[in-house]
């Protein structure tokens, strides 16, 4: 790790005429860099938002580690930057907040932190770029953007078939789901979020042909196009994990998901009885009261409060179920602080929280790693705003392997058929870019 405790930036402003087309073009330039990291809201209408797209490019200095003392080397890392990072937890942080392990079988061998300070950083907000280079590269702005503006965007050739390969059988899924039911039964957990693995083995992929499909397709709030050398994040996240504006940090849950339909009343009745599930409506609380007790140990007294308790949203291929929940924190408390005391999020755990972590690693068959994790960024005030990993692809170049994973809460009233049928339809768009 290495870093420079005085950061000096070169801000430039600019007008964007054409915002979309301008999005695309900045994505395709940055495939030259080593490190990426695009963020698009894709003009997802939301309460909390700073820009409707991030790139941040090129690493001046990083972090790379496992999870032993993970979250401390990147609080001192953040603190003596003072400055943007970009980056990744993986889920299997938990190792170093709580004494868990993860011994299940992992093909994408990704570190479990990885955080990179750009050179280069752009934050666009509606027809508004704000651009912000280190002073040791900021006299290559004007090239770059004139190379950015003069791409011309076209047709990528199709990808060869993919293979994928599902890691727990059918029959096998429905016999965890049974197990974690009796566990519930029998007091051990009240939910769990259980998950299971589609893989592809000797795959060669154009991921950033593969990310804009999955992104046309999906248009979620929090899309994420990453990039570390070699290892590729390629996600259609619909889920915030935690945000902090100034002294106010927001959690939004996923919990409870419906199908979409192309006939409206369909559509409609879908909706409606998402919002009436008494299942779906009692996984989310369940997990509100989670992430409430999670954000009161860094709040200050009375601060947690329910904004909204299981709204329904629309995505192009789902309707979900989420709510908000917000806090206030001191000023002293640090940033990192704030995520550990929460990590991992609630609605990929389940409650309580360890008892789920134990059971989750000991009935799945794949280790998480960024699957469920979260990616985002630290701003120079201390703000940050970090999605949850899901409805991702997540690939490894260099040994052709690619993988997504997707899952569901488990309850008492879980129906095993139901809950293996909704994580089909959770895999459906990966299945459809890569097909």
């Amino acid at each position: 790790m290495k870093s420079n405790p005085i950061i000096l930036r070169t801000h430039f402003s600019k007008e964007i005429t054409n915002p979309e087309a301008f999005k695309n073009q900045l994505l395709t330039w940055s495939q030259q860099f080593r490190e990426v990291v695009f963020l698009d809201t894709n003009e997802y209408h939301q309460k909390y938002s700073s820009y409707d797209c991030v790139l941040a490019v090129d690493a001046f200095t990083s972090l790379k580690t496992d999870f032993h003392n993970g979250f401390e080397d990147l609080q001192q890392y953040q603190q003596q930057t003072k400055d943007w990072l970009f980056g990744y937890l993986t889920y299997d942080l938990k190792n170093d907040t709580e004494k868990l392990a993860s011994n299940n079988f992992d093909g994408l061998d990704f570190p479990d932190l990885f955080f990179f300070q750009p050179k280069k950083l752009f934050l666009l907000k509606g027809n508004q770029l704000e651009v912000h280079y280190l002073l040791l590269c900021d006299d290559e702005f004007v090239t770059d953007y004139d190379d950015i503006v003069s791409i011309e965007l076209c047709d990528f050739a199709t990808s060869r078939e993919i293979n994928i390969s599902q890691r727990i059988s059918k029959e096998d899924y429905l016999s965890k789901v049974s197990k974690m039911l009796e566990l519930i039964q029998r007091g051990d957990i009240y939910e769990a979020n259980f998950c299971m693995e589609f893989f592809a083995e000797k795959a060669v992929i154009n991921p950033l042909e593969i990310y804009q499909k999955l992104n046309a397709i999906s248009k979620p709030p929090f899309a994420t196009f990453f990039k570390n050398h070699k290892q590729y994040l390629l996600s259609a996240s619909p889920e915030r994990y935690l945000r902090k504006e100034g002294n106010k940090v927001i959690s939004q849950p996923i919990k409870g998901t419906a199908k979409r339909f192309s006939d409206e009343d369909l559509d409609q009745k879908s909706k409606t009885d998402l919002a009436e599930n008494p299942k779906e409506r009692s996984e989310n609380i369940m997990i509100v009261d989670l992430v409430r007790n999670d954000l009161s140990k860094t709040a200050t007294k009375g601060s947690v409060e329910v904004e909204e308790l299981c709204g329904i949203y629309s995505f192009e291929q789902v309707h979900q179920m989420i709510s908000t929940i917000t806090s206030t924190v001191a000023e002293n408390r640090s940033p990192v602080e704030i995520i550990k005391s929460t990590f991992p999020m609630g609605s990929m755990t389940g409650a309580p929280k360890i008892s789920a972590m134990n059971i989750i690693e000991n009935l799945e068959e794949t280790k998480r790693g960024l699957y469920s994790g979260a990616v985002g960024y630290f701003s120079p005030e201390n703000d940050f705003d970090f999605n949850v990993v899901i409805r991702s692809i997540l690939y490894n170049a260099e040994n052709e392997y690619l993988s997504f994973s997707v899952g569901s809460a488990i309850t008492s009233k879980a129906i095993p058929e139901q809950e293996y049928d909704e994580c089909l339809l959770k895999a459906k768009a990966m299945f459809e870019v890569l097909q």
